[in-house]
């Protein structure tokens, strides 16, 4: 997108050579923040700048899209990032750079002939890792989530027990072939966890719960 405004202005591009074509807008879908003020949620702010883009990008236009779907359940952020990346393929046509981690859209090349996955290339160093910054063909191998928490510092008790219970998840994963859909802050219970049932029952209503559910606003 920089290397578009430079160029639209006249001014110098960091290349030897650069063609560009005709560019009438540049949209972006990055960032995360909330609107207190206006009384919307990340997730809301993100669905609105993504409903702008989905209505008034052309085949001319320069889309940036970043980790669409981040903001509620999985699932519900998988289907949203899909179909939103369908969208921008098949209806609005334009030259867009879609970054996410959900590996299932890598599929899409398979559908849309002028799709293509790239990545950018990292080494791992024992328990490090070490970022190339180098785009390649082809989607990811993996994630580096826990990774990047240890290079920013998360402490390493905390690092410890991300890998045990991704190792566990990645087998549970295994075992049943199908994982439920989870809310935005659910883990699968844990068969060695004594207080995942009592935890995950319903709590009886109170009587203040009652008496709430009882009045009528409009009223």
């Amino acid at each position: 997108a920089l290397v578009v405004l430079l160029a639209y202005v006249g001014a110098f591009v960091p290349a030897d050579a650069a063609t560009i074509g005709p560019i009438d807008r540049i949209f972006t879908r990055i960032g995360a923040a909330d609107d207190l003020a206006g009384g919307r949620s990340t997730f809301m702010v993100e669905m609105t700048e993504a409903a702008a883009i989905l209505h008034r990008a052309t085949p001319n236009s320069l889309v940036l899209m970043d980790e669409i779907g981040r903001g509620t359940s999985t699932f519900d952020g998988l289907a949203l990032a899909w179909a939103i990346a369908r969208h921008l393929l098949s209806h609005n046509r334009s030259h867009t750079l879609f970054a996410t981690h959900y590996f299932e859209l890598t599929q899409l090349p398979q559908e849309f002939a002028q799709a293509a996955n790239v990545h950018l290339s990292a080494v791992e160093h024992g328990d490090g890792i070490v970022f190339l910054h180098a785009v390649q063909e082809g989607p990811a191998s993996q994630s580096y989530g826990l990774q990047v928490a240890q290079l920013a510092g998360v402490p390493q008790p905390v690092i410890r027990a991300a890998r045990k219970r991704l190792a566990w998840l990645e087998q549970h994963s295994a075992d049943t072939g199908a994982t439920p859909q989870l809310d935005l802050f659910a883990l699968p219970s844990d068969p060695s966890d004594d207080d995942a049932a009592e935890a995950a029952a319903p709590a009886a209503p109170s009587a203040l719960a009652e008496a709430l559910d009882a009045i009528d606003p409009d009223s």
